[in-house]
């Protein structure tokens, strides 16, 4: 699901508009797998997959694999439908320098949930 984040998010202009002022690179822990995202003025220009040593990246989110599962659901269940909801059950940690993740937040919690248009067949 990670890897087809750049058409998922490349492919939605507002979303890239949203962005524009982001240029970053992040990581998405899903359980074991690493993915590091690169970001260009809001559009991904790459998703690496894990693992990775001695890697730069800015904020990481990490959750397990049952947990992300639950949250890119197409109506993810009440606690599951936001990353915030997920800190406050305990079930997800960021790790970082997060300041670049709270100054842009509406786009990275739209990045991080655009795998739900996979569940709900919005993406082919």
């Amino acid at each position: 699901m990670i890897e087809r984040l750049p058409e998922l998010v490349n492919g939605d202009a507002a979303l890239v508009r949203r962005g524009r002022y982001f240029t970053d690179v992040f990581m998405i822990e899903v359980g074991d797998v690493q993915y590091l995202v690169h970001v260009r003025q809001g559009r991904i220009e790459e998703v690496e997959r894990g693992p990775f040593v001695m890697r730069s990246w800015r904020f990481a989110v990490r959750a397990s694999a049952d947990i992300w599962d639950r949250f890119w659901q197409k109506l993810p269940d009440p606690g599951y439908h936001d990353i915030f909801a997920l800190l406050h059950k305990g079930e997800i940690a960021f790790d970082g320098d997060l300041q670049p993740m709270m100054a842009n937040l509406l786009y990275v919690k739209a990045v991080i949930a655009a795998p739900r248009m996979l569940a709900a067949g919005k993406a082919s």
